[in-house]
């Protein structure tokens, strides 16, 4: 990540300071620049934190790191800092010391910290988030997180909190850790992660300062001493004592090593927790249908934490659309595929994918099938194997926008068709006899084979189906001359094309679904919303290439998929007769 992360100190003699500073530097170091490195600390320490590995060191300036000896250097001038020593309130490393570097292995890049930037640029930069940070952008209580920030001078995680010292004006003092980036939109969705962490920093500082102070109290008690002795501000401020390190507050001799490895981690791994992808267009309707999905069964949810309802019989399985929450408890996470049939968690795939199901069924038979779902009409299969049924399930719904998908997945009793248009069944249920002629449904019976090897294998599965007999019946069978749907004819034809794979069929799923589902908004615009005659509405129709009976039939059912969010906006930007009028 392209930041740097400060710690500042306001100091009572010359206001807010600069303490420590961990930027990343991407160019390589040169050859021989570790050839200063100071004897007695040219040891590597391999630290691994939260799968980073990185090597650090202790090295002298070079002119790759950024530093210069010569007095042009960025940095404060000596009169406005505390007397040039490590162990007083403004300054972390003592004069000379060559900072920390640490080197990532896996991307190559260093992780650099020194008390001030080297760069002049970077130094005026953090210089002013630092004076912002600990004087104008504070949070009420002036401790806890704040952001600020412009485009000229960057954007800053800014948070403040106070060390216990038993010298200072109040017993405590004030620090802030900043973080420093030009992406605004990455800096605010890097805030909790930021914040998690940060706060955990400061926690271990102020849990070290509180034990150091709360010894010193022990020993001697500054309040009554004070509340003896004649205060004269002045000298209380030039005190030698009054400007302590952050070193001596914590009697952590190694602060500035931990917390160099502590910023570069955050830098580090900040950077690698957000990814970008490409998102191409709007979202489809099943991605609106899903997130509206995901709204309802948390609303859901809450409502089952408030009260205790009665357990319902087994046979009655509670359903929306495109899933099934009989095996969902209140305490089961409510995702939009928590369900038994989902491919990622179902234990058993007996049908693999459409194309497999059409060779198992046959041409004609799965024709009949398909076109039964493309239009709304209802799909049962009987058979004793609940996995081959959820799978079957789980294979035709991809043929159907997310929002016209409504599963029942096994039962014990039939279920009406405005219920589901799915519907799993126990063998010996008895399906009602108008149910059974009616053009409006189809149904498929799982039998067992009478010969060991009805069916050839196709797959290589666990589980064959050469021991299933697959007899698909309907009350209005699909003729075999007949045109039927133009999506069915375009699935067919690439279920039959041997030279694409089954995920580009997927593909080819997707955009057809997607295709029509552009017709059936253009539709329902025409239609529900303009109120247009029948006569325009036809023309309409042969303009989108659907003018046929099946594929009216089928634009009809598809439009009771569309997402309430798409729904509501047209309505909401219908034009009143005054307007239209005013504007012509």
């Amino acid at each position: 990540m392209n930041a740097i992360v400060a710690l500042c100190h306001f100091c009572e003699l010359h206001g807010p300071r600069t303490l420590f500073c961990t930027e990343v530097l991407h160019s390589p170091l040169p050859q021989g620049a570790g050839s200063g490195d100071i004897s007695g600390q040219n040891e590597q320490a391999e630290e691994e934190e939260g799968g980073i590995q990185m090597s650090s060191r202790i090295r002298s300036h070079s002119p790759a790191e950024g530093a210069s000896a010569d007095s042009s250097s960025p940095g404060p001038k000596k009169s406005d800092m505390c007397e040039a020593s490590a162990n007083t309130g403004c300054r972390s490393l003592a004069g000379g010391h060559p900072g920390y570097v640490s080197h990532d292995k896996e991307t190559s890049i260093k992780y650099v910290s020194h008390q001030h930037p080297n760069h002049p640029q970077l130094f005026s930069i953090v210089r002013q988030a630092c004076v912002r940070s600990l004087s104008c952008e504070v949070c009420p209580g002036r401790e806890g997180p704040i952001f600020f920030g412009d485009e000229q001078h960057g954007f800053v995680f800014s948070h403040t909190f106070f060390i216990k010292d038993s010298l200072a004006r109040g017993f405590q003092r004030w620090y802030s850790i900043i973080t420093i980036m030009m992406d605004r939109i990455y800096l605010i969705n890097s805030w909790p992660f930021l914040l998690g962490k940060i706060r955990g920093i400061i926690d271990e500082l102020q849990g070290k300062a509180l034990k150091v102070f709360e010894a010193e109290q022990y020993g001697c008690p500054q309040r009554a001493q004070r509340m003896n002795t004649a205060f004269t501000p002045f000298l209380h401020q030039r005190n030698g004592n009054a400007a302590r390190s952050l070193t001596s507050l914590t009697n952590d001799e190694n602060l500035w090593a931990c917390l160099h490895t502590s910023f570069a981690w955050l830098l580090k791994a900040c950077g690698s927790r957000l990814t970008e992808k490409l998102l191409e267009g709007a979202p489809t309707e099943d991605t609106l249908v899903q997130m509206e999905k995901l709204a309802d069964l948390k609303e859901e949810s809450e409502g089952w934490d408030g009260s205790e309802e009665e357990e319902k019989p087994s046979s009655q399985t509670d359903v929306v659309e495109g899933q099934e929450l009989s095996k969902c408890s209140p305490e089961t996470p409510l995702m939009p595929d928590c369900n038994s049939w989902n491919v990622a968690h179902r234990r058993l795939s007996v049908f693999r994918s459409l194309r497999h199901m059409r060779q198992v069924l046959g041409a004609s038979a799965f024709r009949m099938l398909a076109w039964h779902v493309l239009m709304g009409n209802q799909v049962i299969w009987k058979a004793r194997d609940m996995d081959l049924v959820q799978s079957a399930f789980d294979v035709l719904r991809t043929m159907l926008p997310i929002g016209c998908v409504r599963i029942i997945p096994y039962s014990d009793q039939y279920e009406e068709a405005y219920r589901c248009n799915f519907l799993g069944l126990n063998p010996h249920v008895q399906i009602p006899p108008h149910i059974l002629s009616s053009e409006f449904a189809v149904l498929v019976e799982v039998r067992t084979a009478t010969r060991s090897s009805l069916y050839p294998t196709l797959f290589d599965d666990e589980q064959s189906l050469n021991k299933y007999e697959f007899v698909v019946t309907s009350g209005s069978p699909v003729a075999a001359d007949r045109v039927g749907p133009t999506i069915l004819n375009k699935i067919e034809a690439a279920l039959t094309n041997q030279n694409l794979s089954v995920d580009v069929v997927d593909q080819c799923l997707v955009c057809l679904k997607e295709e029509w589902m552009n017709k059936v908004k253009v539709l329902f615009k025409f239609t529900k919303v303009d109120s247009r005659p029948k006569e325009d509405t036809q023309k309409l129709l042969s303009i989108l290439g659907a003018a046929e009976e099946d594929n009216v039939k089928l634009l009809k059912f598809w439009m009771t998929g569309l997402s309430k969010t798409y729904k509501s906006h047209l309505m909401s930007t219908v034009r009143s007769p005054t307007s239209s009028e005013s504007r012509n």
